[in-house]
């Protein structure tokens, strides 16, 4: 072997011995994996924004929904349906719902939902004629009080609705647990 060729073989002082240089492959494997990853967490991250910004935004106090004149209310409870505009993350629609309204002993009026705590059928007042008096589901004999307490079947009481009177007019607002019985 000549002595240039030795002097190439052996390690300059420039260079430290633990130290190796960077080749054109690496450099460019580097680049171009840093630069697609760039480029390709730019869409994930609009879509995720996309996808998060319903949960961001602030939550608004529920509507109220006039239904009923409080004149109309009695003791024995009356189906009334309705329309509220609810906004779904990025849905928006108006759905029909209902409500179960009457008055207790004291006056107060109260506002039920007619979905069963069951399996969610449909609750109807004197609905059975075994049980009178009485919310009854059709679908597996669960029956509720007047005020919504469950007496069989059923894990809970019927929900009931925000209840506001004015100016002669009932509305109801936002769905919540029964606490009218506890």
């Amino acid at each position: 072997m000549s002595d240039q060729n030795r002097e190439q073989l052996q390690p300059s002082e420039e260079h430290s011995p633990g130290r190796r240089e960077m080749s054109r492959r690496q450099f460019l494997s580097y680049t171009l994996g840093g630069t697609g990853a760039f480029m390709l967490s730019m869409p994930i991250l609009w879509n995720l924004r996309f996808a998060v910004d319903p949960l961001l935004q602030p939550k608004a106090e529920a509507d109220w929904v006039k239904v009923i004149p409080e004149s109309e209310v009695s003791e024995t409870p009356v189906s009334i349906k309705f329309q509220k505009h609810v906004v779904d993350g990025w849905y928006e629609h108006d759905p029909e719902l209902e409500a179960w309204i009457a008055r207790n002993v004291d006056g107060t009026i109260f506002a039920l939902s007619p979905t069963c705590k069951h399996l969610g059928c449909r609750v109807e007042w004197n609905g059975s004629s075994q049980y009178p008096e009485q919310y009854y589901c059709p679908c597996h004999g669960a029956h509720y009080t007047k005020e919504g307490k469950n007496l069989a079947i059923a894990p809970a009481p019927l929900d009931q609705y925000d209840v506001k009177v004015e100016d002669g007019w009932v509305y109801l607002g936002q769905l919540t647990p029964n606490q009218l019985v506890k």
